[in-house]
C-alpha cells in the first residue's frame, strides 16, 4: 500500500509539472501560429527555416542533443561561474538624454541604446521568473536591472526565440511602454499571445526593411522547448538613423554574411557581436574565439562591443574567457573595442 501511495504521488507530481509547462504562457504552446507568411518565405524549406549554408547543430565528439546536454550537465569546472560578484553600475536609465548616442549593456545579450534620438531595446532578459530560472541563473552582481528601470522604448528588437533572448516576464512587464517591436518571422505569434497589439509589431524576413531597420541573416537555429525545431526565424539587424549605423549581430556562427554586410552597408559605427557560450560541439551556431576575429575583420566596423557573456553560464568555457579573447583581437588588429561594466553608459 505504501509503495502504491508513493507511485501515485510521483505520477501526480509529474502530471502537475506537465500541466504547469503545458499551460504557462512563457512556453507559448497555445499561441496561434501564422503559417501562411512563414511557409511563403524563401528561407522556409521542407518544413522548417534554413540557414544560408549547411549548418549541423552539433559537431565534435558529442554530435547529438543528448550527448551534448549530458556533457554540459556533468561538467564540474568551477571556472564556468565567477566566485565573486561581477562589478556592475546601476544607472538611472530614465534620466539619460536622447540628444546623444549611447549604449547601456545589461549583461549577456540585453542592451539599451540611443541612436539619433530613438531608444532601442534589444533582447531584454531582466526578470528572473519561473520557468526561465530553471534554465538560467544570473552571475552574482549582474542581476541589478528590472523592467521597471527601463524608460519608454521606441523600438524593441528581438533577434530570436531562445530563452536567453526572449523572456516572457520582461516582455510582459514592459508591453505598455513599448511603441514598436521588430522581430523575425514567427516571433509575432508569441508577442500577440502575450498581449502585444498587431499594430505594435513589425515582423520581417531576411533582407526586408522598415523604418530604418533591415532584417539580416544569422547562422543559428530556433526552438522554445517542445515541438519541432526551426519554426521561427533567427536574425541579425542593421539599424540606420541619420548618417549613423548600428549592427545587431544576434546569435550565430561564422559565414560569408559579414563580408556581404560590409559590402552592402559600408563601415558601421557600432557592431554588437556575439562572444561567449561557444563550444567545439556547436561551432556552427555560435561564434567561436577563432571566428570572432574573422567576423570583426570582415565587418570592418568603426567600433565593436561584444555581448553574450558575463551573466549566464550556458557553455563550459571559463566565464572570463570571452573578454580576454575580445581584448586580444582588439590589440592585435588595433580595433576600437568598447568595453565597460554592466550598466555603464558608453558613448559611441
Amino acid at each position: 500500500m505504501k509503495t502504491l501511495v508513493i507511485i501515485v504521488g510521483i505520477i501526480l507530481l509529474l502530471a502537475g509539472i506537465g500541466m504547469a509547462v503545458f499551460f504557462h504562457p512563457a512556453f507559448g504552446l497555445w499561441r496561434q501560429v501564422s503559417k501562411e507568411r512563414i511557409q511563403a518565405s524563401p528561407n522556409y524549406r521542407d518544413g522548417m527555416f534554413r540557414n544560408q549554408e549547411p549548418t549541423p547543430q552539433f559537431t565534435g565528439d558529442s554530435a547529438s542533443t543528448r550527448g551534448t546536454l549530458w556533457r554540459f550537465l556533468t561538467n564540474k569546472d568551477t571556472l564556468r561561474v565567477p566566485q565573486q560578484p561581477i562589478p556592475a553600475v546601476k544607472t538611472d536609465l530614465k534620466s539619460l538624454p536622447t540628444d546623444s548616442d549611447w549604449l547601456v549593456w545589461f549583461g549577456h545579450s540585453s542592451y539599451l541604446f540611443c541612436l539619433n534620438g530613438t531608444r532601442y531595446l534589444v533582447d531584454p532578459v531582466l526578470k528572473p521568473e519561473w520557468p526561465a530560472t530553471l534554465m538560467m541563473k544570473p552571475f552574482a552582481g549582474t542581476d541589478i536591472y528590472r523592467p521597471d528601470d527601463l524608460p519608454d522604448i521606441d523600438v524593441l528588437i528581438i533577434t530570436h526565440e531562445h530563452w536567453d533572448h526572449m523572456e516572457y516576464a520582461t516582455l510582459r512587464d514592459i508591453r505598455e511602454r513599448v511603441k514598436q517591436v521588430v522581430c523575425p518571422l514567427g516571433i509575432a505569434d508569441y508577442l500577440r499571445y502575450w498581449g502585444y497589439a498587431n499594430e505594435q509589431i513589425t515582423e520581417m524576413d531576411w533582407y526586408e526593411a522598415s523604418g530604418g531597420i533591415t532584417c539580416l541573416p544569422s547562422r543559428h537555429f530556433s526552438n522554445r522547448l517542445l515541438g519541432k525545431r526551426n519554426q521561427t526565424l533567427w536574425a541579425s539587424f542593421m539599424v540606420e538613423a541619420g548618417d549613423r549605423k548600428v549592427y545587431i549581430g544576434g546569435d550565430g556562427g561564422y559565414d560569408k554574411r559579414f563580408g556581404e554586410i560590409h559590402e552592402r552597408f559600408g563601415a558601421v559605427d557600432l557592431a554588437l557581436l556575439e562572444n561567449g557560450q561557444y563550444n567545439a560541439n556547436w561551432k556552427y551556431i555560435h561564434t567561436t574565439p577563432e571566428d570572432l576575429e574573422k567576423v570583426i575583420l570582415d565587418l570592418q566596423a568603426k567600433q565593436v562591443f561584444t555581448v553574450h557573456h558575463d551573466k549566464f553560464a550556458l557553455s563550459v568555457h571559463p566565464w572570463y574567457e570571452p573578454d580576454n579573447v575580445a581584448h586580444d583581437i582588439a590589440t592585435k588588429h588595433n580595433i576600437n573595442l568598447l568595453d565597460a561594466p554592466i550598466g555603464t553608459v558608453v558613448k559611441f
